[in-house]
């Protein structure tokens, strides 16, 4: 193994003390780039609809906690898919185990059923954090078991990493760009990476024809959001929600959601255009797009 392949094995190594934390959660999760460990639980279970689409859990539903070590313990974040009749029972679970709420809100509009977000944030021992996430999610019916390997989804899309600046990744089905504001984001005197939830997250569920339905958030400050809602609208994303997911950030962020079914490229360059009204870090040109393997 050479030099740098190896000091990538460990710059992702996982951790030894997040066996506790998948004991706990009954699933395993991965390391992420700034230390994050990462743990998702898809809300497969559900079939929710929006209008004629029918959301893929990669699109809008996955629930996911992300811890991270700090030299006052382990902070964790995150942020649970819940139909209402599961979110008091929640709520209740949460608070008995020490894990704050930081926001109960919606994502989607016009969604059937009904979908609820619950934001939480915790500090102390991992494991029991994780344990007391297991319950609350005990108190659902989202699927506990590791899920089945199996083969990728595919994602028939034109090639929009060109056209957004970024990098997508595929999963389960749908397109998922992650992208990181230009300056740090800290919560009780510690940075927050990108991953443990303060990048702007854009996906793209193909739906035929080259169309794609599009959901996600952005992360602004106050002097952002308006010129970001004037970009959207300008393309025809409707602007689905707008709130906080945090409480005691530095700086104060803003976290808006968007929906769109309609022409995948044309959506993207729309989307384009309100990354560059906010802190995301993207180029004032489009690159090239780079050749497929």
């Amino acid at each position: 193994m050479s030099i740098t392949a190896l000091l990538a094995a460990l710059l992702f190594a996982t951790p030894q003390w997040t066996t506790s934390v998948d004991s706990a959660l009954g699933r395993a999760g991965s390391m992420q780039p700034g230390g994050v460990y990462k743990v998702a639980f898809p809300r497969s279970d559900l079939d929710v609809v929006v209008g004629d689409v029918h959301v893929k859990p990669a699109l809008a539903l996955g629930s996911w906690v992300a811890f991270l070590p700090t030299p006052h313990g382990t902070m964790a974040m995150g942020d649970l898919v819940l139909t209402e009749g599961e979110v008091s029972d929640v709520i209740s679970t949460l608070q008995a185990g020490g894990v704050e709420q930081t926001a109960v809100h919606n994502h989607l509009l016009g969604e059937s059923p009904r979908v609820i977000y619950v934001h939480f944030g915790a500090r102390g021992d991992a494991a029991a954090i994780a344990r007391t996430l297991h319950d609350a999610l005990a108190k659902t019916k989202t699927p506990m078991a590791p899920p089945a390997a199996s083969a990728p989804a595919a994602v028939d899309l034109p090639d929009l990493d060109a056209i957004l600046g970024a990098k997508g990744k595929a999963n389960g089905g749908v397109m998922q760009y992650a992208i990181p504001r230009a300056s740090a984001v800290k919560e009780h005197g510690v940075t927050i990476p990108p991953a443990a939830g303060v990048a702007t997250a854009i996906n793209f569920q193909p739906t035929g024809n080259g169309r794609a339905a599009i959901s996600g958030d952005f992360v602004m400050t106050a002097g952002e959001v308006n010129r970001v809602i004037r970009a959207l609208r300008g393309g025809g994303i409707a602007v689905t929600a707008l709130h906080s997911h945090m409480l005691d950030e530095q700086p104060r962020l803003f976290f808006m959601h968007f929906w769109a079914n309609d022409d995948a490229v044309a959506l993207a360059k729309t989307l384009r255009k309100a990354l560059l009204e906010c802190g995301g870090q993207v180029a004032a040109s489009s690159p090239q797009p780079s050749p497929r393997p």
